[in-house]
């Protein structure tokens, strides 16, 4: 028995993306914003995290408008939110793979190839934009603008989003397992022959290795559900489940700032904001963090800049 979402469950749905879509376009836009306001951040491995929230950013602004009853607008924000998600996790390949070939291949020329980067982003998100539009039903939107309704509408949007998206998922995992596999190396056979010193910042490093690790989580726990309901959607069709579509509408919205948190606020961003607010304080409440100026220092180590990348370019 075909089961569908009443009017009450849509207009929950429509309320949980809204609201998602608008924290990921804060959390993105923020990260946007410090890069144009801060010029010590304008480096090439934050430049990367730059485009992921630009991208983020879009995804999120093109995913908070729309209205399934006016086709024109629907139609448009379905391809512009397919061309800028897709866009945002293959930035997340870009920057895993300016860390490998930096930390493990030992690579200087990863500034040189920023403008293929942009080709093989910009390049496949066009493409996978434009081959979703076969098998695409013209006369029929469905509850949000982003879904197909025809079956083979639905396999192709399966295959040009979701098969690209477990593939960057699988690179990124791969990736970050052999930086972090190689500087534990390093790090254990440091430690023997170093001081003090060394041991404390091989501390800090070990808390940069376990946030690496969580990078891949993201992607994974922003899709893992609509992967699963894209799935059983195409298998049967005209069953919804409404806390499945919740789920998937609620974690995919939240990708931005997911993104936004894990890439976008390192000790960098940070120092950089608490530098501008002291030029405000005053003095007595600067009195109250002795420590501050020390604390940040060490955090800086367990950052992606610990790993001087743009000293070796």
């Amino acid at each position: 028995m075909a089961t569908v979402l009443s009017v009450h469950d849509r207009q929950i749905l429509t309320a949980v993306n809204s609201g998602a879509s608008s924290l990921s376009f804060v959390g993105s836009g923020f990260i946007v914003l410090c890069y144009s306001l801060f010029k010590e951040l304008r480096k090439f491995s934050f430049k990367l995290v730059f485009y992921l929230s630009l991208s983020d950013m879009l995804c999120s602004f093109f995913n908070m408008v729309g209205d399934p009853s006016k086709g024109f607008f629907c139609y448009a924000q379905g391809y512009t939110t397919h061309f800028f998600c897709v866009a945002s996790f293959l930035w997340t390949t870009t920057i895993a793979f300016t860390l490998h070939r930096t930390v493990v291949r030992h690579k200087t020329d990863v500034e040189d190839l920023e403008a293929i980067f942009h080709l093989y982003v910009w390049g496949t998100s066009l493409v996978m934009t434009v081959i979703r539009s076969i098998g695409n039903d013209h006369t029929h939107f469905g509850a949000w603008c982003w879904g197909q309704t025809g079956r083979t509408g639905k396999a192709i949007h399966f295959i040009t989003f979701y098969v690209p998206l477990w593939g960057a998922i699988l690179y990124n995992g791969f990736t970050y397992f052999q930086v972090i596999r190689m500087l534990n190396n390093a790090t254990r056979m440091a430690v023997g022959i170093s001081d003090r010193a060394y041991q404390f910042d091989s501390r800090t490093d070990t808390k940069a290795l376990n946030r690496w690790g969580y990078y891949p989580l993201i992607l994974i726990g922003s899709w893992a559900f609509g992967t699963i309901n894209r799935i059983h959607d195409f298998i049967e069709p005209g069953h919804k489940i409404f806390w499945l579509s919740f789920l998937d509408v609620g974690t995919a919205g939240l990708m931005g700032l997911f993104n936004s948190i894990a890439y976008g606020l390192n000790a960098s961003v940070r120092r950089a904001i608490h530098e501008r607010l002291e030029l405000f304080w005053p003095e007595r409440l600067q009195s109250w963090f002795p420590n501050s100026s020390r604390h940040r220092n060490q955090q800086q180590q367990s950052e992606l800049v610990s790993l001087k990348i743009q000293d070796q370019q």
